[in-house]
Order: C-alpha cells, then sequence, then structure tokens
C-alpha cells in the first residue's frame, strides 16, 4: 500500500536491533563485515518521537525536563528540555544528508494537548510535523479524543464541522505525513479507519512502516471517541500485515506501535541489558511475539525513554526504542540494509536516545508559527484564573496521592456538592487525566504566583463534562479494590480523592487485599455497604474508564458543568492574590510497603 500523502518518493527507514548506548559486540561486527563483503548495503537513519501532544511551547514543571546524569559529579540532575523550536533544530541537525533518512512516530502526536495547540483542535501542531519533517506516525489513544471522524479529518483536511476556520480565507490543509491505524477498524465494514502500512524505497530498497495502537484504547478513551470502532490486537495484526509486505517483496519492516514499557531506571539513557531484562511492562512481550520479519519496534504510550533489545520469537535481539514524551527527546537509530535480500542488517543497527536541549538555536520557522497562534490564543490563555503558594505538582509527583490530585478532586466535590449541582458527597479523579503541574514561576508576563487560563487548561485539557451518579457503599468499596486488581492488577491506578475521603492502601498484598476495608472513612465514618453515595467524577471516570466498571454501574446520572469549568472555578474562589493557594498535605491515602505513579 503506497499511501499518496508521503512528502517523499523515495525514501525509506527502519530501525533494527542493537543494544542502545553500546558498540556493537565483536561477534555481531564480524558478521555484519562478512554480510556487507558478500553483499551491498545501504545507510539509513530513523529519527524517531512519541506522545508529543500538541506541546508546541517549551513544557512547564516535570514535564519540561530530563532526568540524566551529571559527568562532573556522577549524581542524577533534571535536565530543561522539549519545545518544537528546539526540537526542529536538533531533528534538522542530526538528520544525515547523504544518506535516505526518514522521521516516524508512535502516537499521542496530538490530544490532551496546551491551549495554543488544542484551541485550534491541534491543528497548529499538525502545521508544525509537517515543517518539521514527520513522515509516518501510528495512531495513539489520543489521536480519538475527539472521535473517528475528527481523526479522518486532520488526516484529509478540510475546516472544523463546529468551529469552522480560524482564520479567513485559510483551510485547513490536512496532514502531509501518513497516520497509520492497521488494527482499528470500522464496526460495520471491517475495514481499517486510515491505512495499516505505508511502503516506501530507499536507493532501490522497498521499506515498510505497519502502525497500530494499544489494543486496550477503548478503556482509556471516552465511549463518544471509540464509537464505531474495534480495535485489534497488536501482535496478531503486526503479523498479519508484515506477512502481507512480505507478500509484496517487502523485506524491510518496521512496526510504530502506540504501547510501551517500563525502564527499571528513569535516567533517559538507562542500559536495559542486552537481553531487555531492564524493562518490563506491555512491550515486553508484545515484542517476543512479532514476527521476526519486523526489524525494528518503535514504541510510546508510558512516556518513557529507553532504547532497548528485546529478543524476537526466534531468540534474535530486536531495537525497541521510546523517546519520553513532549519532545523532550528523539531516538536516532542507524543501521544498514541489504541491497540483494531486501533485509536489515541487524547486527549493524545503533540506537541512541539524544536530548532536546534548550540551549540550541531556536528554528525560525517554527518560533513564527507559535507566535502566530499564540496571539489568536492569548486573549483566553492569559486570563489569570487563581493564585499558587508555590509549586503544586501532579505529573511531577511520584506518589500514589499527588497534591495537585488533592486540589483537583476538592474542585469537583465543591462544583458539584449543590443540591441543583447533583449533591455529590465524595469525588475521584483518575491520575492520568492530570497532564501537568501548577508551577509557580511566571510562565510569561503574568507574574510568579499567578495561574492562567492556558496552565490550567494545560492541566485539565480534555473538557471532560462532569457527572454524579448514586453507588451504593458495597459499590464504592468495589470502586477503590478496582484501582489495585481486575485491569488495573499489574499497574495500578489509584484515584485522587476529596478531602473528606481517607483509607489505606497495603501495596504488600496483592489484588483487592491491598485496599484495608477497615480503614475506610467518609467525613470520619465507616462506609455502610447497603447505603447509597453520590459520587462525582468526569464522564471518561463515570463511563467505567481506565478499568473501573464500578462507576459505570451508578444511576441517577447528572451532567454538570465541565471538569476545566470546576477546577478554574475552585481556583478563583479558593485563592487570591494576597492569600494564594497552598499545596495540600497529601494526607488522605496511607500507603504501606512500595508505591509508584503508575499511569
Amino acid at each position: 500500500m503506497l499511501t499518496v500523502r508521503s512528502r517523499r518518493t523515495a525514501l525509506a527507514v527502519v530501525a533494527a536491533a542493537g543494544l542502545f548506548g553500546t558498540v556493537v559486540a565483536p561477534a555481531a561486527a564480524q558478521a555484519a563485515d562478512a554480510t556487507a563483503k558478500r553483499h551491498k548495503t545501504v545507510n539509513l537513519q530513523l529519527l524517531a518521537i512519541n506522545d508529543f501532544h500538541g506541546n508546541l511551547e517549551p513544557p512547564a514543571g516535570s514535564s519540561g525536563t530530563v532526568k540524566e546524569i551529571d559527568p562532573a559529579t556522577g549524581k542524577e540532575v533534571a535536565t530543561p528540555a522539549g519545545g518544537i523550536e528546539y526540537l526542529a533544530t536538533e531533528l534538522r541537525k542530526a538528520r544525515i544528508p547523504a544518506d535516505d533518512s526518514i522521521t516516524v512516530a508512535a502516537g499521542d502526536i496530538i490530544g490532551a494537548s496546551p491551549l495554543t495547540s488544542a484551541l485550534f483542535h491541534d491543528e497548529p501542531t499538525i502545521e508544525a510535523m509537517d515543517k518539521l519533517g514527520l513522515d509516518v506516525t501510528s495512531v495513539g489513544n489520543h489521536e480519538f479524543d475527539e472521535g473517528a471522524q475528527e481523526l479522518r479529518r486532520v488526516q484529509e483536511g478540510g475546516c472544523h464541522p463546529t468551529d469552522g476556520c480560524y482564520e479567513p480565507g485559510r483551510t485547513f490543509k490536512g496532514a502531509n505525513f501518513n497516520y497509520l491505524s492497521a488494527n482499528v477498524t470500522d464496526e460495520k465494514t471491517g475495514k481499517p479507519l486510515l491505512a495499516p502500512y505505508w511502503i516506501t524505497r530507499s536507493q532501490g530498497v522497498k521499506v515498510g512502516f505497519i502502525g497500530v495502537t494499544l489494543e486496550g484504547t477503548p478503556n482509556i478513551v471516552t465511549a463518544e471517541g471509540v464509537k464505531g470502532l474495534k480495535f485489534a490486537n497488536e501482535v496478531t495484526t503486526i503479523n498479519k500485515y508484515a506477512a502481507e509486505l512480505k507478500a509484496k517483496g517487502v523485506n524491510s519492516i518496521v512496526a510504530l506501535i502506540h504501547e510501551g514499557g517500563y525502564p527499571a531506571s528513569t535516567v533517559y539513557n538507562y542500559d536495559c541489558g542486552a537481553a531487555g531484562q531492564g524493562i518490563s511492562g506491555p512491550i515486553v512481550d508484545i515484542a517476543k511475539k512479532i514476527d521476526p520479519a519486523v526489524g525494528a519496534i518503535v514504541t510510546g504510550h508510558t512516556h518513557n525513554a529507553y532504547a532497548c533489545s528485546i529478543p524476537d520469537p526466534d531468540g534474535v535481539p530486536r531495537s525497541v526504542t521510546s523517546a519520553a514524551s513532549f519532545g523532550r527527546l528523539f531516538t536516532e537509530i542507524d543501521m544498514k540494509l541489504d541491497k540483494t535480500t531486501g533485509e536489515i542488517v541487524r547486527p549493524t543497527v545503533k540506537a541512541e536516545n539524544h536530548v532536546v536541549r534548550r540551549t540550541v538555536e531556536k528554528a525560525p520557522d517554527m518560533t513564527a508559527l507559535i507566535d502566530h497562534y499564540s496571539k489568536l490564543a492569548a486573549p483566553i490563555a492569559n486570563r489569570p484564573v487563581g493564585y499558587i503558594a508555590s509549586d503544586i505538582n501532579g505529573r511531577g509527583n511520584s506518589d500514589l496521592e499527588k497534591p495537585l490530585g488533592d486540589v483537583i478532586a476538592d474542585a469537583q466535590l465543591a462544583g458539584l456538592a449543590p443540591a441543583d449541582k447533583g449533591g455529590a458527597q465524595v469525588a475521584f479523579m483518575n491520575p492520568g487525566g492530570i497532564r501537568s503541574d501548577l508551577v509557580h514561576k511566571a510562565s510569561g508576563g503574568e507574574g510568579d504566583g499567578v495561574v492562567t487560563y492556558g496552565e490550567a487548561f494545560t492541566v485539565q485539557p480534555f473538557t471532560n463534562m462532569m457527572q454524579v451518579k448514586t453507588l451504593t457503599g458495597a459499590q464504592l468499596i468495589q470502586l477503590l479494590q478496582q484501582q489495585v486488581s481486575g485491569s488495573n492488577a499489574a499497574a495500578p491506578k489509584v484515584l485522587q480523592v476529596s478531602s473528606n475521603l481517607h483509607y489505606t492502601l497495603d501495596m504488600r498484598k496483592t489484588g483487592a487485599d491491598r485496599v484495608v476495608l477497615d480503614s475506610i472513612r467518609l467525613n470520619g465514618a465507616p462506609v455502610d455497604p447497603a447505603a447509597t453515595y453520590r459520587v462525582a467524577a468526569n464522564e471518561f471516570l463515570a463511563g467505567g474508564g481506565d478499568g473501573f466498571p464500578a462507576f459505570a454501574a451508578g444511576t441517577d446520572k447528572l451532567v454538570g458543568a465541565s471538569d476545566l469549568d470546576v477546577f478554574t472555578a475552585y481556583l478563583g474562589a479558593h485563592s487570591s492574590a494576597s492569600a494564594p493557594l497552598k499545596a495540600p498535605a497529601q494526607d488522605r491515602i496511607k500507603v504501606i510497603g512500595p508505591g509508584s505513579d503508575i499511569d
């Protein structure tokens, strides 16, 4: 399948196995030299990113740093990184003019974006990616935030069906790069929503890319966003299309997968080990089952950095990489293709993540793009909505209970507690919905401690509508247990709770037993399994998202304001320049044993 929206007609790229941060082993190098002598090879370069999430401007707080080891002291430091102006400069410097080079991504390029992009339905990010030279990407779960039709518009172009075009005489052209959705099919037709793969050529060698998102996308996107779609297994889908590509004479194949892993260290250049023993998570099992015909795997979703080697089904090492998120890193993968067999010469592959440092020169075209959309968004983005006394961290806090999660849950309870707003008695917030931190230092000219609408939007970008439902006490207890059991047993999702709920998690135990039942207190009293309670949550959680079917079983639904509206209203009502909001004490969830931020 040759798609027509490619910006090139004779370029190809692939990544193949190789241990990041190391030179090729002597035996492997000898094998590579022997192959090179038998067959003519060509050099290829792959530049990869993932989970950009519309972060055109340098992300603030912890979202805008990368952990690395200071060579001078040997200590771990946080280095400012990211921003499309710097990413463009670094990618343009890294491309090798003499060899074929292609830029790829593994999904979530858009969605959950800051206001400068999100206010315009991420059209600015698509324009930026075209300028950046992106060639192909898989879809991610956030590409479905606004549904299938909007994703098609992002690919094909046209004015937004509700908001129209944002400037007179200017129509959105759509992405000039290729979106791939091999495992996403229309329920009625059974056909892929977008192209399943893309084929190109590099110096006469055919190269194919297969793009998939995680099979569990419907569990982490609103029901409306995935309406009418089916999501198939990643391995089954990739193996199916790898066979189809081989039948078309394509023997160099790369999988772009929006699913990832968890390296043992958060340092960006951590060495996972020759057998991938230093990484865990869904991608490990997936990688071990994908057809050996696939020469390399570029991943995303978990927002982690790694360039690992994981054995394929034949036990042969294969490159599996991820470049963290928000444009803070990019992965460079260099390799050779055999012109005779059309295959990747795996022993020649080297993969390395690079930090997008803010010390390099800004790309002028990206600066102009940001300035253009920032001016359009300024009247909304720069409006003050509250005041904080210090940083209130959400995404950047590694505890199971996060200060900003507490604030958001309190805001939701305050907004929905009135009888005419739903009569909520307790509120819950999903940790994955907290997209950033509230940073005390001014991001512009607003002054330190001032929270602007744009900053609040970056924290809560989904504009999910709030809901209040009636749950029994037994269902409320089940809800707490579902954080650490069922689909969340392996990777717990600990909900953020309003200040009137307290309980203990014993992480030394397993499954539902981690919730200490006799510790649960609502307004200081035990939860009565036979009583009923009014519970507030955003529409994603209230619909059972993130593995919480107890929410979906609730009754007497009342729909309220958006999560962003109740958040900004709370900041306005509970803070002022003279009395800024302080970070909560994080004393609602007592954790016994190990705890980590798992999203």
